[in-house]
């Protein structure tokens, strides 16, 4: 006979449950990757959208933030990472923000990025230095935590 403690019991995650979705939208930054010299020098604006699939069935019932994916510390980590890293690329910058969000260890705080099973980053570069185009460029990676 299990004991009552007076709170209400949680179901435990069920790893066969399909992974819900929460997205992270319009994270503006003003950074340095690009592959003239002028980029890495004088910068440019990103806008950084994101896809997180975890699992929030316990943060759905419980309303406690230690079980919700903390989307402050996500924007202050992709942030700082677009604000500091330099790469010729933006795919590299992309894949860059992917591996941080999937590598606890690397972020904080640990216990709310360890929720997060897969992330899409798009990652767009709102004015390209290129002649004749007023466009942006996005790119698009997802990437699923490694085992």
């Amino acid at each position: 006979m299990q004991e009552n403690s007076g709170e209400a019991s949680l179901p435990a995650p069920a790893s066969t449950q399909v992974l819900d979705q929460l997205h992270v939208n319009g994270i503006r930054c003003f950074g340095y990757t690009g592959y003239l010299p002028e980029e890495n020098k004088l910068g440019q604006w990103f806008e950084v959208n994101l896809t997180f699939w975890l699992d929030l069935s316990r943060a759905s019932m419980s309303d406690e933030l230690d079980d919700c994916l903390d989307y402050r510390w996500v924007i202050e980590t992709v942030s700082e990472l677009v604000q500091t890293q330099v790469f010729k690329t933006v795919e590299r910058l992309a894949g860059a923000i992917a591996d941080t969000l999937l590598t606890p260890e690397n972020t904080s705080p640990v216990e709310s990025f360890a929720k997060i099973a897969q992330v899409k980053v798009c990652l767009t570069k709102l004015a390209p230095p290129i002649p004749h185009f007023s466009g942006q460029v996005t790119v698009k990676l997802t990437r699923k935590r490694s085992v």
